[in-house]
């Protein structure tokens, strides 16, 4: 992928990646930038703060809840869950939910247009069809499973990766804040004792679950558990023991006392997850990255884990400034087939009312393609809510080719801190005006039946 998109993406990724060592600094960045959420806090906050950051973590199956307070374990059965799945580069709207009834779309897209026969009809405006890469959506979409954002962004959009990211991460236009959205709600009415409560499925803190207080874990995927150590058997094992019993202890030292809970933190998602051998999904997964941490994920929750929310990126890359057949169509499938397949688990496994998935990029491609059979970064995007609760009904309406932005870029319809405001006040039942800056002034679409 990285042949195919700029360099400004590239360095994200590296900053991105070096802001996940805690205690290790960042590399120089362009004037401007925003640090990532959750990269701003001392070696001992940060660790406090994401426990089992450092954790290598392949687990999944069934299992109690011994480690667990009795309080957590009763909430993980009721609670209800976020999955956010990110679409990394900037995914091309106009392609995912391609205008073929529009006047101009061969016009600007003479390559890479779709044509009229191709891909399914969108029910709710004829003019739009489903890339035919996406048919696992548009089936879900046709249950009534799928709220669609046909272009949501935010005014004046930048077109930086790193920032318009950061800002969606955030949940404000500010690049000094290095808290996320989902940390701040966490923040509020998590628990200190349950690090599971806020799960980056990465090898690295995903930036919206960047908590100022809260624990929340980092772990890589749920296939398998491994814990790396400098010492084996039988001195591993008797580290562990130790480990657990500090992280018990008592102390009159409040530095102290957080070491101690993160210790305790990561102890228990050690303990946890290592009772997680193989596990059996009820249903068959496609064979893709995505596919083996959904499976997973959807194991836990069938286990009673006490997830909350979730953060995930999909499969590929869709930062497609040249070649961007090559690199869309295969990742747009492996990850809206993947989504299908976690949707049907969560429905065999009964926790389909509990589950919502929340997909997103930090902006959508510009509307005439480039001369290199790709498009370059724009403005409006498109974003879904996925699940049996989602209201399955379109917020803002596509705005059409004819009336584009003063940088010739699709004009948004929505404001995709409304949707927050929405999730969090009609999924978790949680008033957005302390978590979301300047909540008053968004409309609250509908989003839930």
């Amino acid at each position: 992928m990285t042949d195919h998109c700029c360099n400004n993406y590239t360095r994200s990724r590296l900053l991105r990646s070096a802001a996940a060592q805690a205690g290790q600094g960042l590399p120089s960045i362009e004037p401007g930038m925003p640090v990532p959420a959750g990269t701003g806090l001392t070696r001992r906050g940060f660790i406090a703060g994401a426990a089992g950051l450092a954790l290598a973590v392949y687990a999944a199956g069934k299992t109690p809840l011994p480690l667990f307070e009795d309080g957590i374990a009763k909430a993980a059965q009721s609670d209800r869950v976020l999955v956010s799945i990110f679409l990394d580069g900037g995914a091309d709207a106009l392609s995912l939910l391609a205008p073929v009834g529009h006047s101009r779309y061969h016009e600007l897209r003479p390559v890479l247009a779709l044509n009229a026969g191709d891909g399914t009809p969108f029910s709710e405006d004829g003019s739009l069809h489903w890339h035919p890469s996406a048919s696992a959506l548009a089936q879900l979409h046709s249950e009534g499973k799928v709220t669609v954002f046909p272009a949501v962004g935010y005014d004046d959009a930048n077109q930086s990766h790193f920032t318009s990211r950061h800002f969606w991460e955030v949940g404000e236009l500010d690049t000094d804040t290095r808290t996320g959205w989902m940390g701040r709600y966490l923040d509020l009415v998590g628990s200190n004792d349950n690090p599971l409560q806020g799960l980056s499925l990465s090898n690295s803190l995903a930036p919206s679950l960047a908590t100022r207080e809260k624990p929340v874990a980092a772990v890589e995927g749920i296939t398998d558990y491994n814990l790396w150590s400098r010492t084996s058997e039988p001195v591993e094992d008797e580290m562990f023991k130790s480990f657990k019993r500090m992280g018990s202890m008592k102390s009159q030292s409040p530095a102290l006392d957080e070491s101690r809970r993160a210790i305790r933190s990561t102890n228990i998602i050690r303990e946890t997850l290592s009772s997680f051998d193989e596990f059996v999904s009820p249903v068959t997964y496609p064979e893709a990255r995505l596919a083996t941490q959904l499976s997973g994920l959807a194991a836990l929750l069938g286990a009673g884990m006490p997830l909350h929310c979730v953060s995930v990126t999909a499969d590929g890359a869709y930062d497609t400034h040249s070649a961007q057949v090559e690199e869309f169509d295969g990742a747009i499938k492996a990850t809206c087939d993947s989504i299908l397949a976690f949707q049907r688990d969560l429905e065999a496994r009964g926790l389909q009312d509990r589950v919502l998935i929340q997909v997103w990029s930090e902006f959508g491609r510009r509307p005439e393609e480039n001369g290199s059979a790709g498009t370059d970064h724009g403005a409006a995007g498109v974003a879904f809510l996925i699940g049996s609760r989602a209201k399955g009904q379109m917020v803002g309406e596509f705005p059409g080719l004819t009336s584009l932005d003063p940088d010739d870029n699709l004009r948004h319809t929505s404001d995709f801190r409304a949707m927050y405001c929405s999730l969090l006040e009609q999924w978790f039942g949680q008033e957005a005006a302390p978590i979301i800056p300047g909540a008053s002034k968004f409309a609250r679409p509908v989003l839930l039946k």
